[in-house]
């Protein structure tokens, strides 16, 4: 949270430089005529919804249309509401009116049917699960005719992130990559590593560098910084990983990791499974916990594994690539351009 911080504050400042440099643009005027642009806000409100894992991003959503003007309805998730008060008396302190960004903490369907449903709804600003941005997606569709006007829509949604390790590869780079894109955050970040594709030639010492590292990795009171990973959210994402424990441990080999601890807090440890099947639910769903799945592929199928990596999930938010061949980098970067937003080379997503 100390970069998040951070982090809140560059969005802050980068988001009042560039709304200066897009009011300041005006087009030419030719002599005798003074053309002009003028920004105004949207006819209505803007419904922010922002998540659990990302307190920076959270202030973001609402912050950025009201630095333009626009009224926003600012729906938090649940179990961040002590960060979001205390971000919203920031604003206040800084002098933020009231009635500019309004807080309606509750049940997010509750809160997003209610939003769907005024003819107000100018915009959503929407960072959280593929399924709910669907949800509001097609409500907002369905309704159409019934808005003042079109609501523009910005969304960011889940990923089933992948690492693709090539022959020339460094196993420790590989597995390091394993260990902090898979675990850091317990997982819970939808940049998070969750699928791994390793050549027959490295996939022996990648897997053992793996299972030795997370084997040293401290779990318990975050307020110990001692302690590399945390408890998962809620109850209710420690039951939906668990499920997931469940199918590695009875349809995969789990080189480490594989059980739930529920006594003291909710609490996953970081798991590391190897699959036969590349289609196998590990390797297709967001599990948004730290459970990492690996296919192992005959390195003369290295082309074959760009395919699968295209077509097993409808996912594509990041991705990297691991190899010392910068011909095989460039040809994998372009392969794979449609999989990935965030692409990283020799480094972990």
């Amino acid at each position: 949270e100390i970069d998040a911080a951070c982090e809140l504050i560059d969005f802050l400042r980068f988001n009042v430089h560039f709304a200066d440099r897009i009011l300041a643009e005006q087009p030419i005027s030719s002599p005798g005529v003074w053309n002009r642009s003028e920004y105004r806000p949207l006819e209505g409100f803007v419904f922010a919804v922002t998540p659990f894992n990302f307190l920076a991003i959270a202030l973001n959503l609402p912050t950025a249309p009201a630095i333009l003007g626009n009224v926003v309805v600012w729906k938090p998730a649940t179990t961040t509401m002590l960060g979001v008060h205390v971000m919203m008396e920031l604003l206040r302190e800084a002098g933020l009116p009231d009635g500019v960004i309004n807080i309606v903490p509750g049940d997010g369907p509750e809160q997003g049917q209610a939003a769907l449903a005024s003819p107000h709804l100018a915009g959503i600003h929407f960072t959280g699960s593929t399924t709910t941005f669907r949800a509001l997606w097609r409500g907002v569709g369905e309704r159409i005719d019934q808005y003042r006007a079109f609501p523009r829509i910005v969304g960011e949604t889940g990923g089933k992130d992948f690492i693709v390790a090539h022959p020339s590869a460094d196993p420790t780079a590989v597995a390091t990559a394993i260990l902090r894109g898979g675990f850091e955050f317990q997982g819970q970040k939808c940049s998070a590593a969750s699928r791994v594709y390793l050549p027959k030639s490295l996939a022996a010492a990648v897997t053992e560098r793996v299972v030795s590292e997370a084997a040293t990795i401290r779990m318990g009171d975050v307020r110990d910084f001692s302690n590399f990973m945390g408890a998962v959210i809620d109850e209710r994402a420690f039951k939906k990983i668990s499920g997931y424990l469940d199918l590695a441990n009875s349809t995969a080999r789990v080189h480490t990791g594989g059980k739930a601890h529920g006594e003291t807090g909710w609490f996953i440890e970081p798991t590391f499974a190897e699959v036969d099947d590349p289609a196998h639910r590990l390797m297709q769903e967001e599990i948004f916990g730290p459970v990492v799945a690996s296919y192992t592929y005959d390195d003369a199928r290295y082309d074959e594994v760009l395919s699968l990596i295209d077509g097993t999930s409808p996912y594509a938010l990041t991705g990297a690539v691991f190899a010392r061949d910068r011909g095989v980098i460039a040809h994998t970067t372009e392969r794979l351009a449609e999989c990935a937003g965030n692409f990283y080379v020799n480094d972990k997503p």
